[in-house]
């Protein structure tokens, strides 16, 4: 069974106050509130498994925002002696001990922790010097190659964030077209991989593929519209374009050439219209 994390365990027999689940670690309550509908005994069901306030093994069907060994943004629910109590989903909050801060954080902030196991407690606990527990081996990967960016921290040269999970990496401000939310998880891909081993990368695909998934979404932005016509165009903002489209205007105005090549879409100054076959 591994702790922090879900496990596949089998209802072993059931009491007024729930089931208990069989594990290698002996047997554990799964509460009467998270039984499934139609669970029986012998049945084998997936839990999440964590301690309880009186740190005591526990199942639950809830669904956590973070499980072992990995990143993520969680709220600071409350502050007291032991550190900073994080929500992340579930009915006991997640300590963020004083010596796992990078510096104190208040209720209500939000911070980029990663979830490991304290061997010396045996309890989960979170840690805010998420750079610890990157990979300290080289990012294998090619240049170009779509890749996972979760949004660690804003910087002055823009974002530093955590490549497919393992790796450092940075996304430049001038190519970031709205704010980023610390947490957020968005596709892009490896645009430098530089001597000191961290990653430059970029949102969204990368060549034409990058055109040709952004002109689907410009079509299908016209084509939901009853009069086919989209209030965007080349002399459009920059941020009009972010905020309708999700894309960047240099990657719209891409998108925009495809469509007119292709005969698909009319171009105005402020307007882009279908073209409505006869």
């Amino acid at each position: 069974m591994r702790l922090g994390d879900f496990n596949d365990l089998e209802i072993a027999r059931e009491v007024s106050i729930g089931f208990y689940l069989t594990s290698d670690d002996g047997d554990l309550l799964l509460p009467e509130k998270y039984r499934p509908v139609g669970a029986h005994v012998g049945d084998t069901i997936r839990v999440f498994v964590y301690r309880d306030s009186e740190d005591r093994l526990i199942a639950t069907t809830l669904e956590p925002l973070a499980v072992v060994d990995s990143f993520a943004a969680l709220t600071v629910r409350d502050v007291g002696a032991p550190g900073a109590f994080l929500d992340w989903g579930l009915e006991k909050d997640l300590l963020l001990p004083h010596a796992n801060q990078r510096q104190d954080v208040r209720v209500g902030d939000r911070v980029l922790v990663y979830v490991y196991l304290d061997e010396a407690t045996d309890r989960l606990v979170a840690s805010a010097k998420w750079q610890r527990f990157l990979s300290p081996e080289p990012f294998v990967g090619a240049l170009g190659e779509t890749v996972q960016v979760l949004i660690a921290e804003e910087t002055p040269l823009g974002y530093s964030v955590i490549v497919n999970g393992t790796h450092a990496g940075l996304l430049y401000s001038n190519e970031v077209f709205r704010p980023l939310r610390i947490g957020e998880l968005l596709p892009g891909h490896l645009r430098l991989v530089r001597p000191d081993g961290k990653l430059d990368v970029r949102l969204g695909q990368a060549g034409y593929d990058e055109v040709e998934s952004a002109a689907a979404i410009v079509l299908a932005a016209l084509k939901q519209r009853p009069d086919g016509r989209l209030p965007l165009g080349d002399k459009s903002l920059a941020d009009d374009v972010y905020r309708r489209l999700g894309m960047s205007k240099k990657v719209f105005k891409k998108a925009l050439g495809s469509l007119y090549k292709q005969g698909l879409i009319k171009l105005g100054p402020e307007e882009t219209r279908l073209v409505v076959a006869e």
